[in-house]
């Protein structure tokens, strides 16, 4: 008796190579659209505006206190005066109960789950939108992008009555090993926050990508006898990287800097660094130098994102936008 294995697909490389031109090409009709003189000076305008204050804000983080307390950071260039005692001060205080540098491991803590739950959860719900054929697919789908459209204020009283009472249902819990203080006193109400409020736009961005993906090469895996699980996880993850990635890059940010959300839902023994940064000023805002320290020292992690994962942002962003 011989036994029948099912082959395995494998991403054919002229499909990636379709889907490159394709990608190729709307980034080349979308810079042809932005690379005008005019549009050129306007980007050029933004940036001097944008980066003169940053600029202001990355000298005060050197700058005794005294001095900036008493002078504006643009007198650095006639009376030049700098030191790193900022920054250590910064590492080591808080208005809070938690230092700058506790509350840096609080937000990676954060961050990182509440970037890849909503990751997971989004492109297994775009690939279903995309390539499944269910009732009400693009009734549910129209439903989706709507979300986007309500605050997500609007949102935090009924989530906040919600984890404080538990999750159940006919007054049966939900998880009956899991008791209630082992939620409250924890991340995992931040993460089922955040994801919640990054679904909508994470399943419309990835169904968007995933759609644009040639028909031919779904088909061929059916027919080789792939199923949903393997057409997803060989050829449809590989060839949606770079939507992927864009929207990693959107979430990560929106997390790292998020102040309502995490306030609202995070006990006090796990506030993220903005909380820290928001009390570094001290209480008549007179340590406003520790801030701008504190600032520089929490945009790092952001900045490594961004710079390892940029030559796919452009991608994913453009890939779907356009028809042809």
């Amino acid at each position: 008796m011989t036994a029948i294995t099912t082959p395995v697909p494998s991403v054919d490389p002229r499909s990636k190579r379709q889907v490159a031109r394709q990608t190729a090409k709307h980034e080349k009709d979308a810079q042809r659209r932005l690379s005008s003189r005019g549009a050129t000076l306007i980007a050029i305008l933004i940036a001097i505006l944008w980066t003169i204050p940053t600029f202001g804000l990355f000298v005060t983080s050197f700058r005794p206190g005294a001095d900036s307390n008493t002078s504006g950071w643009w007198t650095v260039f006639t009376d030049p005066s700098f030191t790193l005692n900022n920054y250590f001060e910064a590492l080591n205080s808080g208005g809070t109960a938690l230092s700058l540098g506790q509350s840096f491991i609080n937000s990676l803590a954060i961050t990182i789950p509440a970037t890849l739950i909503p990751i997971a959860l989004a492109s297994l719900i775009a690939y279903a939108f995309a390539w499944i054929e269910f009732k009400f697919k693009n009734m549910l789908f129209i439903l989706v992008f709507a979300l986007q459209i309500v605050p997500l204020q609007m949102a935090l009283v009924p989530l906040l009555s919600l984890f404080s009472r538990g999750l159940t249902i006919n007054g049966v819990g939900i998880f009956p090993g899991l008791e209630l203080r082992d939620v409250t006193h924890s991340f995992a109400t931040v993460w089922i926050a955040h994801s919640i409020f990054a679904l909508p736009l994470a399943i419309f961005l990835l169904h968007n990508f995933i759609s644009e993906i040639p028909g031919d090469v779904i088909e061929a895996a059916r027919v080789d006898g792939a199923g949903h699980g393997q057409i997803f996880f060989r050829i449809i993850l590989p060839l949606a990287t770079p939507a992927i990635a864009s929207f990693a890059i959107f979430q990560f940010l929106w997390v790292w800097n998020d102040l309502l959300v995490a306030t609202i839902f995070a006990p006090t023994s796990s506030l993220p660094i903005t909380q820290t940064l928001n009390s570094l000023s001290g209480t008549w805002g007179n340590q406003w130098y520790l801030q701008s320290a504190g600032t520089f020292i929490a945009i790092i992690v952001p900045l490594i994102v961004f710079f390892a994962l940029q030559r796919f942002f452009v991608r994913g962003l453009l890939a779907g936008a356009t028809k042809g």
